[in-house]
């Protein structure tokens, strides 16, 4: 009889050295710090957006003679005053709108259960309707309201901090511009440039999009409260426009204040106002949103849907929000990086040599010359072939 050997155990010896114990701690401490400075990266982050936005007609003041510090003061200004103009004709219609639903919120309960009452299936509804007591719902919303009072002056705190630090970044551009680029070997000063100029025209199509989506958004509203005639329709429309801004909870911010002003002309065009402006919100979502940021971005629509979605399940409104100009991000580093996919082919030889020539180009024009100056000719090299591909895009 023959007896089955039984497998014999291995040990396993694991061997921490300085260098992997040193790089655990780091990655823990990172994500700590990440963690803790989370709000602070995000106003940075939205800083950075809105130099990305402002710096192109920036540039074009300044090829109109301007200086720079008299184009940014110009630009800035126009942009402060039109968020300040937005928030003027919106916040005090809204809240005025709130306290007049506050004193009409037992007659529209009464209406709202003599409708009940008239239907045959829905009738039983009715006497849950009139036995709520309007008044303490509408009391104990202001009481939640005022329990996120802290967190609303907080996020206008970041708010008008985001706005300062983009002004700064705007200000300071060419010494920040220098001191990044001093860390940086010269050998890759040009592409770091292409990377940062085409970071910079991805903020600003990624910005173009939402301009161009909130206006449809506030001309739609517009157009049915106006048909519909709800008072109010210009400030509860731009609030829309505004409020389209986020994703997911903009749809809530838009239907629910328009439905409730336009109780005030019965129920059933309060139904189609809300109707119709959900199903815009889908529209939009689902057509609307893939065509305006793809051709922006230049990002496949169906890239678009996949981005919010992944956005939004990992960070919410924040990571949606941010989705769009990250993934467009990742694209083109993939694609300035010369980064070979395992579907994709080889990069060609011409892309391989235009870079060849702009290398050889900065290392003639830049010779000796300090890193500021340096960082100024790479974005200039970097820029003409921005705009000569833009250009052949066009074309094609």
């Amino acid at each position: 009889m023959t007896r089955t050997k039984k497998p014999s155990r291995r040990a396993v010896l694991v061997v921490f050295d300085t260098r992997t114990a040193l790089l655990a701690v780091g990655t823990i401490a990172s994500v700590w710090l990440l963690l803790k400075l989370w709000a602070i990266l995000l106003v940075v982050i939205v800083a950075l957006m809105i130099v990305g936005m402002l710096n192109p007609t920036v540039s074009r003041f300044e090829q109109r003679g301007i200086s720079r510090n008299g184009a940014i003061a110009c630009v800035f200004s126009a942009f402060v005053a039109a968020i300040a103009i937005l928030l003027a004709l919106t916040i005090p219609r809204l809240v005025s709108q709130v306290g007049e639903l506050g004193d009409r919120l037992p007659q529209i309960q009464n209406d709202l259960a003599n409708t009940l009452d008239a239907a045959k299936l829905a009738a039983p509804l009715s006497k849950t309707v009139r036995e709520t007591q309007s008044k303490e719902i509408f009391t104990q919303l202001g009481k939640w309201g005022w329990a996120y009072s802290e967190d609303v002056i907080e996020v206008f705190a970041y708010g008008a901090s985001t706005l300062f630090l983009s002004l700064y970044l705007m200000l300071d551009r060419d010494r920040m511009r220098g001191g990044l680029y001093s860390v940086i070997p010269r050998a890759y000063h040009v592409r770091l440039s292409r990377v940062l100029v085409n970071l910079e025209a991805i903020v600003g199509g990624y910005f173009r999009g939402q301009v161009i989506t909130s206006v449809l958004m506030a001309v739609f509203t517009f157009s049915v409260l106006t048909i519909a005639r709800v008072p109010n329709a210009l400030a509860l429309s731009l609030f829309a426009g505004l409020a389209d801004v986020l994703p997911y909870v903009g749809a809530l911010l838009v239907c629910g204040p328009a439905f409730l002003v336009a109780l005030s002309k019965g129920m059933t065009v309060a139904l189609v106002v809300l109707a119709l402006l959900a199903a815009y919100q889908e529209f939009e979502s689902r057509v609307i949103v893939p065509r305006v940021y793809g051709k922006e971005l230049r990002l496949p629509p169906s890239i678009v849907m996949v981005s919010l979605l992944v956005g939004g399940t990992l960070l919410g409104i924040l990571g949606a929000l941010l989705a769009l100009p990250i993934a467009a991000g990742l694209r083109m580093l993939v694609e300035e990086l010369r980064v070979d996919l395992p579907g994709e082919e080889v990069q060609d030889e011409q892309s391989l040599a235009r870079d060849a020539r702009e290398e050889l180009e900065f290392a003639r024009r830049s010779a000796g010359a300090p890193a500021t100056e340096a960082a100024a000719i790479a974005t200039e090299i970097a820029e003409a072939r921005h705009d000569a591909d833009e250009a052949k895009k066009t074309e094609d």
